[in-house]
């Protein structure tokens, strides 16, 4: 799923790259309105992160420009204006929700992912469109980005979901590290086996009754992983 985010300041821009690029979207990048224009035409977003303050023109301009051209893409706008008549006109244009600056990482991660749910409920993407699927007890539901055990829920990201998609597909097949890469990273990504051994760990701590002893995201020693029905 791809994010563009449109912010000035290149410090929240790149941190919000780095924070949402972890959560498994590819992100693309835009420093003033014009440029957030031109790579939303470029890009072809699912939903846009916008500043509203920012050069050349300001968020408000940008969204009608992106609405007369989409009128169902989800647009968030950030911004530090906190009165309210600048959320009402912003609503007003059409944007899904409004995060104020300064904000904490939980709450950018939690409106996106929210975000996130609503488009996955009107589109197929790599998860396809199944309700949910099973393993070993653990309902994985894609479009709702969460993991249940019978009355126990997590929330997953877009990149766990899409490993134990990967992994549910090939049940019973080892998927290498490569594929699993390419299915959840995208294929332009410099893999790592530290950045993939990493993400399976504190997703097993997720998903797992003993995340030492797994049943569900198998080692296969020397080549990835392994989900076994």
């Amino acid at each position: 799923m791809k994010i563009l985010i449109a912010e000035d300041d290149v410090f929240i821009r790149e941190g919000l790259q780095i924070l949402l690029e972890e959560e498994g979207y590819v992100i693309s990048l835009a420093k003033d309105g014009k440029d957030a224009l031109n790579m939303f035409k470029e890009a072809q977003p699912d939903f846009v992160l916008l500043d509203i303050m920012m050069p050349e023109m300001d968020g408000y301009a940008v969204c009608r420009e992106i609405r007369r051209h989409n009128a169902s893409i989800p647009v968030v706008f950030i911004s530090a204006k906190s009165e309210e008549i600048d959320r009402v006109v912003g609503l007003e244009l059409g944007a899904d929700d409004y995060i104020m600056k300064p904000f904490g990482t939980r709450e950018v991660v939690a409106r996106i992912r929210a975000v996130t749910r609503r488009c996955l409920a009107q589109q197929t993407l790599q998860t396809d469109a199944v309700d949910f699927f099973d393993m070993h007890g653990v309902q994985i539901y894609p479009k709702e980005l969460r993991a249940k055990r019978g009355n126990q829920s997590v929330e997953l990201s877009l990149r766990d979901v899409n490993i134990l998609k990967c992994l549910y597909d090939n049940q019973g097949k080892v998927v290498d590290r490569d594929m699993l890469f390419d299915y959840a990273w995208g294929r332009n990504y410099l893999p790592s086996s530290r950045t993939l051994d990493q993400h399976i760990s504190k997703l097993r701590k997720l998903i797992e009754l003993d995340s030492k002893n797994p049943s569900i995201i198998q080692t296969v020693h020397g080549v990835g992983y392994r989900f076994d029905k």
